[in-house]
């Protein structure tokens, strides 16, 4: 059994010989949470949050201009701005502001944190198994007094009990394609008027993400290379074509529109990095990438879905748009030019 005390040993060690490795790597090396690591630092650099995560989101406007982190294994997605619009139904939630662009989904929202590390102030929220959902950083432009004030009032009382994180089951396996009405399915796909109803065509027929793209019918998905991703993205950046980047938690999805402008390649990272907004792709642990072309009542939406090899999405990537409007022929251009190519 990992005690606190034996884990903070080993993480204040594993720190002195790995000033630079990112708490969530350390935590897999140390075959624990990142959450789990956090929590050895109560009473020092870490403050537990408790109460409803839903009417503290609210408050993060007061906040003003933030950087919001959500991330993956193989993406970090970076996105300044100020908390606009934020509501819920329920256990579901909206952020709609111009610059930060999310979906939360609270369930996931199990534990919070106040840290102030490395003269770095952050609201960090983690899953029920530790894997961290959604951050929310302070700027040198930010409300520092508000922060303050938000921590006060949705500080724990009972900073010294342990967390206890919990494993979620093993991902179920795909169902078989023979036990799939495939005919029914790419049926069904023809006849999509908005792209959101992709998600219950998969829950119907019992599909992961993947398995359904994969069955798409003919001329509706075609595989594509990490090299040809990274045309699309260079080719964009050049001919300013604005477009959206969804990066996803389990508990949040954090979607930035708009130009890419600075990309940069170091070691096994493609990286976006522009004043507002920072993207760092693992393009090593990409296994398949996909252009899906999905029909909508304003027309064809193309889009690329990026998989690693377990077949867990890493990042959805699309044209910008909204509802109501056709898909931008400049981006509909430049994905069939690299294909073609």
């Amino acid at each position: 059994m990992i005690t606190t005390k034996s884990l903070k040993e080993r993480w204040d060690s594993f720190k002195e010989e790995n000033p630079k490795t990112r708490i969530r790597d350390a935590a897999k090396q140390l075959g624990v949470s990142e959450a789990d690591l956090l929590a050895t630092q109560l009473g020092e650099t870490v403050q537990r949050l408790e109460g409803d995560f839903r009417e503290l989101l609210k408050e993060v406007p007061t906040l003003g201009y933030v950087m919001a982190l959500t991330r993956n294994d193989n993406i970090v997605h970076e996105r300044k701005g100020v908390y606009e619009k934020v509501s819920f139904r329920d256990q579901t939630g909206l952020v709609l502001g111009p610059d930060i662009d999310l979906r939360l989904f609270m369930s996931h929202w199990h534990f919070g944190f106040a840290v102030d590390e490395n003269s770095r102030k952050s609201l960090q929220f983690f899953d029920q198994d530790g894997l961290a959902v959604h951050k929310i950083y302070l700027t040198d432009r930010s409300d520092e007094a508000a922060y303050e004030a938000l921590v006060q009032k949705y500080v724990a009382l009972d900073q010294s009990t342990p967390i206890v994180t919990l494993s979620y089951p093993e991902k179920e396996s795909e169902t078989l394609e023979e036990a799939i009405d495939v005919a029914a399915f790419q049926e069904e796909w023809l006849a999509m008027q908005d792209t959101h109803e992709f998600f219950g065509l998969l829950r119907k027929h019992k599909l992961d993400r993947e398995q359904g793209i994969r069955l798409a019918p003919e001329g509706h998905s075609v595989s594509i290379s990490v090299d040809q991703l990274k045309k699309i993205i260079e080719t964009v950046a050049e001919r300013k074509v604005p477009i959206m980047i969804f990066a996803s938690s389990p508990g949040c999805i954090q979607i930035h529109t708009g130009l890419v402008k600075k990309l940069v390649s170091m070691g096994p990272w493609y990286n976006v990095l522009d004043p507002e907004f920072n993207m760092h792709l693992r393009e090593d642990q990409i296994s398949r990438i996909w252009v899906t072309r999905k029909p909508t009542k304003d027309g064809i939406v193309t889009g690329l879905d990026l998989f690693d090899k377990d077949g867990n999405s890493i990042a959805l990537m699309f044209g910008k748009r909204k509802p109501g409007v056709p898909e931008m022929k400049e981006w509909q251009e430049v994905v069939n030019e690299v294909i073609a190519a």
